[in-house]
């Protein structure tokens, strides 16, 4: 049975000319399919906006 990461959903995703060729340059370099390379991006964006997020909740939590 597959575990729930490799359970992966497909959407279907519009990119303007430039940006899908950008993406593909950056995923070209990174040795990356383009497929790899906005999930690899989408993954470090989410991360790190719960990065702040808990960074701004420890500093709420530490002034009160």
């Amino acid at each position: 049975m597959a575990s729930k990461d490799n359970d992966k959903k497909q959407i279907v995703l519009r990119l303007s000319p430039t940006l899908w060729k950008q993406v593909a340059s950056w995923a070209e370099q990174d040795f990356r399919s383009i497929n790899s390379q906005i999930e690899y991006l989408l993954t470090k964006a989410v991360k790190d906006h719960y990065k702040i997020d808990k960074e701004q909740d420890e500093e709420e939590s530490s002034s009160s």
